[in-house]
């Protein structure tokens, strides 16, 4: 198998990267520090001391340098830096001082705008289960943008506990780079990118994995979530990616926490923009694991629906399909016990309360 991509080896890329990543990352906590964009303790969060953020930024400048090494510049490469470069401004500003959500959104619709047409990078068709749709150009912006901006959201969203973000991210970086490399399909601008990104996230993730020493802040996840849209929409162009199935087998867990937190705020009559403490990783810690084995756990599930976006690119797909519709109906069994999309503890108080108040009128 040949590991070279523009004629360096995929370990030296990812190595090289990751060491930038764990030289920077000490240096952005004092950044933070000295600048007082620090994450403070809250009812809704979990850690106990003001933790700096910021960590994000360690991220971009490895991903800046690796890329400068590795990469080679072209349109579709200066619209992604442009782009990438509004949003970590953005979570900068939000880190020190926290920006309305509304404010974000239109920073990542603007960076994904400019992306879709200044560098071209959207889809041309959509292929799920095996079946094909074809899209027209201006049809195709709006849905490109839509899905920089949902992946980019999701990744924001479950950024709640220590080393969650960076690792589930990591996962995606290295499954992408694993089907390139199986379909030999080495030489795309999604591999590189991959393969820098996934050197950058490690490095960060050795001073966030619980317990953190630094986080990410939105300047990391914005950031991640970003480059992971930009990747799958790359691997599509590529034919690295051959269906939509499997960004969304690898990226299942922070779409599905994503959709029940929409789901959960609707119910409950919210703003969808409004932060709460019932995601996914909440809901495993209620169940008494501790932080580092619930993102354990959340590793795990995610490993395994990342495994069936392999099985699917190797051509077996009903299998693929099988196991990733078991996996779901599995987690949506679990996740439907626990109070993700509302209270059963509040809703039991409610009974005991309703009873208690029939016994006394008898």
């Amino acid at each position: 198998m040949n590991l070279q991509v523009n004629g360096f080896n995929v370990f030296f890329i990812i190595g090289i990267t990751f060491l930038i990543s764990v030289i920077l990352t000490p240096i952005a906590k004092k950044i933070a520090i000295y600048i007082g964009a620090l994450d403070y303790p809250n009812a809704r969060k979990i850690h106990k001391v003001p933790m700096p953020r910021l960590g994000g930024l360690a991220i971009y400048i490895a991903f800046l340098i690796g890329y400068a090494l590795f990469g080679e510049i072209n349109t579709q490469m200066i619209s992604i830096l442009i782009g990438g470069f509004i949003l970590i401004l953005t979570g900068i500003f939000d880190d020190i001082k926290p920006i309305k959500a509304r404010y974000k959104l239109i920073a990542q619709i603007f960076a994904a705008l400019f992306v879709v047409i200044y560098g071209e990078v959207y889809f041309t068709e959509i292929s799920l289960f095996g079946l094909k749709f074809y899209i027209n150009k201006y049809l195709s912006y709006f849905i490109s943008t839509f899905f920089i901006v949902a992946i980019t959201n999701s990744i924001n969203i479950i950024d709640g506990l220590d080393g969650l973000a960076a690792g589930v991210s990591s996962i995606y970086f290295l499954t992408i780079a694993i089907i390139a490399f199986l379909l030999n399909q080495i030489g795309g601008l999604d591999i590189i990118l991959s393969l820098i990104m996934l050197g950058a996230t490690l490095g960060f993730l050795l001073y966030n994995f619980p317990p953190a020493r630094i986080f990410m802040g939105d300047t990391g996840s914005l950031f991640l979530g970003y480059m992971i849209s930009i990747i799958a929409l790359l691997g599509f162009k590529m034919t690295t990616i051959t269906s939509l199935i499997v960004p969304l087998c690898i990226l299942a867990i922070p779409i599905f926490d994503t959709v029940f937190a929409i789901l959960r705020r609707l119910i409950k009559h919210q703003n969808i923009g409004v932060a709460d403490k019932e995601h996914f990783h909440h809901q495993l810690l209620k169940m008494k694991y501790s932080p580092t084995t619930s993102i354990l756990i959340i590793y795990f599930i995610d490993i395994l629906f990342a495994a069936v976006s392999i099985f699917y690119v190797l051509g077996d797909n009903k299998l693929a399909i099988a196991i990733y519709v078991a996996l779901m109906i599995l987690l949506l069994f679990v996740v439907l016990k626990t109070d993700i999309l509302y209270d059963h503890s509040k809703k039991a108080k409610k009974k005991n309360i309703t009873k208690i108040e029939r016994k006394k009128t008898l």
